[in-house]
């Protein structure tokens, strides 16, 4: 049943009426109703129309099958065990709203959705749903879909829904992306009947980023991981950049804000950390942990660095940050690894080696004890032993 025609005016005082005129352009004039929705919707809307589909079908939230829900549960297991604190967090952000948090893998099955109390919904009980797919392909345009197609953040709210059914729901959603710089989920986050009442694409995408973060430390057990920030207080927050460098000195991802503080392309794979940073890959991994200064980068930019390197059992090996220059005195109140008087690291070590250099010569530090060598690197003692008897003589 087409919407009577809408008689075009300069001004609109509801955004219902701005979105009648954009669907009457668009439907029954094959108009393209630039202005009046964003390229987003409309580009979505194409691809519905040339997929055959019709604005008066009845959608379904069918769940896809046991195999492939299966499948996309344990590919999504890192990234569950990783965003769980964050997720919980959210629902507790949402618990006096009306809105559904909803997390899909990076082919749209829903993997995980928050509680929410019963407002008598009747859509959003079914779409949030394990297993259902949100795609496009499935339900038409939604935030989801539009950020599975592009890898961008968007918004689509009410009568920007391709389908008529849909169009009682609100939703905003973020992409979350891996170490390979590849989409690996959706967050998102739905109402249905009544428009958010607060800034849900701020919130969606904050929260989005720091499930992002907490992937990245997750999937970099072999990495030593750079924090970054122009300002001390942003370290430790979803604002502060991070990047990954290898055991050969490069870098293997960075994320969006590293990209932008360092000048380099989201992912930088490749390129060598002491071009980009100004230190090598030593000098980051024997780094003290208390020093509070600005380090300058080779673009000039002042900022301040911090490091983190873990084993793959997930234990934290060190924690780091950056001086003004790596000759920088140290000023932990704990003996700092290595004196002055230690060799400095071979120019050809790699990360594996520095790591192993750095824990041996901090029990020697510490006399031989392994309990305080363990508490002065931050880490387990398990783990310390275990390098030690690694790097026992046969």
């Amino acid at each position: 049943m087409r919407q009577a025609p809408v008689t075009p005016q300069p001004f609109f005082s509801t955004p219902e009426q701005r979105l009648a005129l954009a669907r009457q352009r668009y439907f029954d004039e094959g108009v393209r109703p630039s202005g009046l929705v964003s390229e987003g919707v409309i580009q979505s809307w194409s691809r519905c129309v040339q997929s055959h589909r019709d604005p008066v079908e009845h959608i379904a939230f069918n769940p896809v099958t046991p195999s492939r829900i299966h499948s996309a549960l344990a590919r999504s297991q890192l990234m569950l065990q990783a965003a769980a604190g964050d997720l919980g967090e959210l629902e507790r952000t949402l618990a006096g709203t009306a809105c559904t948090a909803i997390l899909t893998d990076a082919q749209g099955v829903v993997v995980h959705a928050t509680r929410a109390v019963d407002h008598g919904e009747r859509l959003l009980p079914l779409a949030r749903r394990i297993g259902v797919n949100i795609d496009e392909a499935h339900i038409g345009t939604g935030a989801p879909g539009i950020t599975i197609r592009t890898g961008q953040p968007s918004v689509v709210l009410g009568g920007e829904h391709f389908f008529g059914s849909l169009q009682v729901l609100h939703c905003a959603a973020a992409p979350i992306r891996d170490v390979h710089g590849q989409l690996a989920a959706v967050l998102d986050v739905t109402c249905e009947g009544r428009a958010f009442g607060f800034d849900a694409a701020a919130v969606v995408g904050l929260y989005a980023t720091t499930i992002e973060n907490q992937l990245l430390r997750a999937q970099s057990t072999e990495h030593l991981i750079v924090h970054l920030q122009a300002s001390p207080a942003l370290l430790g927050t979803p604002m502060e950049g991070l990047a990954g460098i290898d055991s050969r000195g490069r870098i293997a991802w960075v994320n969006n804000v590293a990209a932008r503080l360092l000048g380099v392309a989201q992912g930088g794979p490749g390129l060598r950390a002491d071009e980009v940073f100004g230190l090598d890959l030593n000098h980051l991994a024997a780094l003290t942990r208390d020093t509070h200064a600005m380090h300058r980068l080779p673009n000039g930019l002042n900022i301040w660095l911090g490091a983190r390197m873990r084993a793959r059992d997930g234990a934290a090996q060190q924690v780091f940050q950056a001086g003004t220059t790596v000759t920088a005195p140290a000023t932990t109140t704990t003996p700092p690894p290595p004196t002055p008087r230690d060799p400095a690291p071979a120019a050809g070590s790699t990360l594996r080696d520095s790591d192993r250099d750095l824990i041996a010569r901090t029990v020697q530090a510490c006399g031989g004890n392994v309990s305080k060598a363990a508490r002065t690197l931050g880490v387990s003692r398990g783990l310390v032993y275990r390098h030690l008897k690694t790097n026992a003589p046969a």
